[in-house]
């Protein structure tokens, strides 16, 4: 009991795989930089399950990642208990799928759930150093659905997240993963983004008014031609621009590269790579268009070992289930 609040005996925490549809402003003249649009995704998660324990306990994938999040969590939150946190299911990491923002984000939830605290993502997200560039994460772990964040200044929080809309049921998105490469991460992202040159002012102009005139009109509208015409505009700037870090290509992998062009040839929209890569992704109007296209990204696909999946849009956060209640010494 803590606040007059039965505390749980464990918490489970499932959070979305999310797809970085492209910056919009790599300039920063105007004192904000970066800003981002992303999606929530169905069929790939990381998923948790946390309770206190005699021992500190962290097993399953990315265990290490996970067990320097809960040390950091457990400093900040002043808890004396230790934890076992289990891993049940993780986002492929570096593959830009947000896996690192996700994990940390669902251990500090359910910390925060399994000893009655109030929620504070925002400011979690900050003291595991998360959301230095994109905030987009943040807000796809609250609320799902489609995202913008209005880019980082110079103080500590996060990016603001400005829009939020609805991703229709009926679209899927295919996603093409390589697990043989790993997208841009760590000391390499910084690196790459200190060379890069500033984005001229016109060329942020032009993707900030790509978003807000065509991208999220059209989905709000229903038009998944106009939305997927800007995300794949987008995606072409953004890939000129980040092709002298990622081998002269637009594409971090080769092999999604080629799918990706059969994708566009067979009618798919929007294709893009989400982030760093090497993931790609287009988007299709139904389940029965996704199966075709599908079809044709396995048959480019073959021998290349890439992982093609059909996925729908989440218009929900992470799910935090508590589960039974434990006595008051916490063992």
């Amino acid at each position: 009991m803590q606040n007059g609040v039965p505390t749980p005996a464990g918490v489970e925490v499932t959070a979305p795989a999310r797809l970085h549809l492209g910056f919009l402003d790599l300039n920063g003249r105007l004192g904000r930089r970066f800003g981002s649009i992303g999606l929530a995704i169905s069929d790939l998660r990381t998923r948790i399950a946390i309770r206190t324990a005699k021992h500190t306990e962290v097993g399953g994938p990315e265990s290490e990642r996970a067990r320097q999040y809960l040390e950091t969590m457990q400093r900040a939150l002043a808890l004396d208990d230790a934890h076992a946190v289990q891993i049940l299911e993780a986002v492929p990491a570096h593959a830009g799928l947000g896996s690192g923002t996700q994990l940390a984000l669902a251990i500090a939830a359910g910390l925060r759930r399994l000893h009655n605290l109030d929620p504070d993502m925002e400011g979690d997200a900050t003291r595991l150093g998360r959301g230095m560039r994109s905030g987009i994460g943040i807000g796809l772990f609250r609320g799902g659905g489609l995202v913008v964040d209005g880019g980082r200044n110079d103080q500590a929080a996060p990016a603001p997240i400005i829009s939020r809309l609805e991703f229709p049921d009926r679209w899927r998105i295919l996603v093409a993963l390589d697990p043989q490469r790993q997208g841009v991460h760590g000391t390499d992202e910084v690196t790459s983004f200190a060379v890069l040159a500033p984005m001229s002012d016109a060329d942020a102009a032009d993707n900030c008014r790509l978003i807000l005139m065509q991208a999220l009109p059209a989905l709000a509208r229903r038009d998944l031609a106009g939305f997927g015409s800007a995300i794949k505009e987008l995606q072409m700037r953004l890939g000129d621009y980040f092709a002298p870090v990622q081998g002269g290509s637009r594409f971090t992998s080769p092999n999604v590269a080629a799918v990706l062009a059969a994708l566009d040839d067979a009618g798919g929209f929007g294709v893009g790579q989400s982030s760093w890569g090497p993931t790609g992704f287009a988007f299709a109007p139904s389940r029965e268009e996704a199966d075709r296209l599908a079809g044709i990204a396995r048959r480019h696909s073959s021998g290349a070992a890439l992982d093609i999946r059909i996925c729908r849009g989440l218009n929900c956060g992470a799910q935090i289930v508590a589960h039974g209640m434990r006595a008051e010494s916490g063992h």
